[in-house]
């Protein structure tokens, strides 16, 4: 299990993508993106599951984020995924539930190469400040696909549209820093 780490770059026609990387980090982030709330969640993510994460994300904005944050999502999912390469002594599963005020999230996940992707949560606003909300669950769902996660995330809870996309990536983080360990 030395040396969980992976750097992936992605060009399109839309969008220039670079993820690193390191399952084995201190929550650190540096994330570059022209979308506040997007690098908001993904530095929850490093913070709260323990792994060091730059992404630097550059794209046609002008048709709206959904390009730029799907691809930020496949890219960080398939640098997890070669990551964890064969995933030898890992946990593999992980479980969270993760309060946030008014707002309770759960995520249950298995990184054992099967992928599919279930997120259940209802936004009352079409943005979550600058992140059109229905983003969150398209992130979500490309993420699980890409790094080959079987994931579940669901509110159970709350009302405040950032304390519920906040608690999902605080709870996929700590699920995934189960499951890697």
């Amino acid at each position: 299990m030395s040396d969980r780490k992976a750097t992936i770059k992605r060009d399109t026609r839309e969008t220039q993508v670079e993820v690193t990387l390191n399952l084995d980090g201190i929550g650190k982030a540096s994330v570059d993106t022209p979308n506040g709330m997007l690098n908001h969640l993904v530095e929850q993510l490093a913070r709260h599951g323990l792994m060091d994460i730059t992404i630097s994300a550059r794209g046609d904005t002008s048709p709206g984020w959904h390009h730029l944050v799907e691809d930020v999502g496949i890219v960080l999912g398939q640098t997890l995924r070669i990551a964890v390469g064969e995933g030898r002594g890992i946990l593999r599963m992980g479980n969270v539930m993760v309060p946030l005020d008014e707002t309770l999230a759960l995520v249950a996940l298995d990184v054992g190469g099967r992928p599919y992707a279930i997120v259940k949560v209802a936004f009352d606003d079409p943005l979550i400040g600058d992140l059109p909300s229905d983003l969150v669950r398209h992130f979500l769902e490309v993420f699980a696909l890409e790094a080959r996660m079987n994931l579940h995330a669901q509110i159970l809870a709350g009302g405040n549209d950032h304390h519920k996309a906040e608690a999902l990536f605080k709870a996929l983080a700590r699920a995934l820093r189960q499951a890697l360990a």
